[in-house]
């Protein structure tokens, strides 16, 4: 049996960082009518399209980490919104691709310039965004966010259970 941690465990703290980061940008973006969820798919469609590219929902979906099934009903909800355009593919006719309306990217351009701010502030302690220390974060949070989280087997689970 294990003794108690002397502290919050790392994976504690990830998930309270990442819960303060939802709730500030929910927050300062909720004047402009956006959530966390709806900029994150309305930047990574950004960034894609000054790319050059006009992403699938799919694509858009791996791009921006999230389901392919709530980026359909973001999608749907930004659409109504009038903020990005639903266009079927022009090969695949189970596809449907994503581009930015005028209002939406002038709309995420206006947040992405409020996220960035509250960035340079989350940021400050550890010497501001383009600090050594911010950049080796970031290079630990990319390892951990590649590292596969496959379910134990049941042999190892049983094992760790037992001890």
């Amino acid at each position: 049996m294990s003794e108690a941690s002397p502290g919050p465990t790392p994976g504690f703290l990830v998930w309270r960082l990442s819960m303060k980061w939802r709730v500030a940008v929910d927050r300062a973006l909720a004047p402009h009518g956006l959530t966390h969820a709806q900029y994150s798919l309305l930047g990574s469609l950004l960034g894609m399209q000054l790319s050059g590219r006009q992403p699938t929902q799919r694509e858009l979906a791996d791009h921006a980490g999230l389901e392919p099934l709530y980026v359909s009903k973001l999608a749907r909800t930004l659409e109504g919104a009038g903020l990005v355009t639903r266009t079927p593919h022009p090969t695949d006719t189970r596809a449907v691709r994503l581009s930015l309306s005028d209002h939406g990217r002038e709309t995420t351009e206006r947040a992405v310039a409020i996220v960035h701010d509250l960035l340079d502030r989350q940021f400050a302690p550890l010497g501001g965004l383009d600090s050594p220390r911010t950049g080796a974060f970031a290079r630990e949070l990319t390892a951990l966010l590649d590292a596969p989280l496959d379910s134990p087997t049941t042999s190892t689970t049983t094992s760790a259970i037992k001890e």
